[in-house]
């Protein structure tokens, strides 16, 4: 009897060590974007290189995109995130799409990641402009969402408003969808190029993007610090036999503020000691570098990252 307690004990004894030890390794989930863009595809890679080079078990999961995850960070359901850099410049001053809600503060930067071109797609030939707007049925993001602001900075800047246009509120497959139906004669899109949804649809259609350039560029850059210039070359998409010219937001990946700073270093390290390795499994890998990284910022960065940056001789401001 006494060796049967004996070997019941070694067995819970066993069972408690086993879990014990699965437990030292950290685990996050991170939020993406929808399955048809940029965020959702990239953020599968880079949560394959953390999982595997960081030992931080990462789960990457599809969401309505920036606003969303960063407000799942706030609410402790996730702990990683993919977000457009403007949309966490509303976050943390309580402005535009933070407005009513008000500041977020729960989250850290990790770094920048790679350029979120502002495509404006159409199958109309009549378009050629965003002035070709007026009038027209345009898809500009779910509201209060990223591409709602983009699409309202760029509308502005051509001299329209929403009241200038149809407005729709759809996501990226959504429009993909509708342009096909001819439902809509155009839409926003700000994700990484090529993004699945509009190469599917260059794919089999005669959809085309319009460029945001000349004095329409000039204005957005101006009125908001956080747009640059961004060419797009041609062969992105389907059909596509030369450059457009448009303007970027930057993709930003983002961690919850109560982190450790050990597992924040790690991560960090996980993506930008292999950007070449990740660049050859995504083609926005490429675009990683440390300058992206930590240029450009609205939010702090987690004490974490700016460690692994200053041993990189990148100095970067923390909370």
């Amino acid at each position: 009897m006494k060796k049967k307690i004996l070997a019941l004990l070694c067995l819970v004894l066993a069972v408690c060590c086993l879990f014990a030890s699965c437990s030292g390794s950290a685990a996050m989930t991170m939020g993406t974007g929808g399955t048809a863009g940029t965020y959702y595809a990239f953020g599968g890679v880079l949560g394959q290189y953390i999982t595997n080079k960081a030992d931080i078990a990462v789960t990457v999961v599809s969401t309505d995109g920036s606003k969303a995850n960063i407000q799942g960070i706030d609410a402790g359901d996730y702990q990683l995130a993919t977000v457009q850099s403007d949309v966490m410049a509303y976050a943390w001053a309580g402005s535009n799409s933070f407005e009513e809600d008000g500041a977020i503060d729960s989250f850290r930067v990790v770094g920048g990641l790679y350029a979120e071109a502002v495509q404006l797609v159409t199958m109309d030939a009549s378009i050629t402009s965003v002035a070709d707007l007026k009038g027209k049925s345009v898809s500009i993001g779910a509201p209060g969402s990223g591409v709602y602001f983009n699409a309202i900075d760029v509308l502005t800047a051509a001299g329209l408003s929403v009241d200038d246009i149809n407005p729709q509120y759809q996501s990226f497959a959504d429009s993909a969808e509708a342009l096909k139906d001819h439902k809509i004669d155009a839409a926003f899109i700000v994700a990484g190029a090529p993004t699945p949804a509009i190469t599917e649809l260059a794919t089999s259609t005669d959809a085309y993007l319009v460029p945001i350039d000349g004095d329409i560029a000039d204005k957005v850059m101006a009125s908001c610090p956080y747009y640059t210039a961004y060419n797009i070359p041609a062969g992105t998409y389907p059909g596509q036999d030369k450059d457009v010219t448009t303007v970027t937001v930057k993709a930003t990946l983002i961690v919850s503020a109560d982190a450790s700073e050990d597992d924040v270093y790690a991560l960090t390290a996980a993506i930008f000691d292999n950007i070449d390795a990740i660049a050859a499994e995504h083609g926005k890998g490429a675009e990683l570098s440390l300058e992206n990284a930590t240029s450009g910022m609205s939010a702090p960065f987690h004490a974490g990252a700016a460690k692994y940056y200053a041993e990189k001789g990148i100095e970067v401001t923390s909370k």
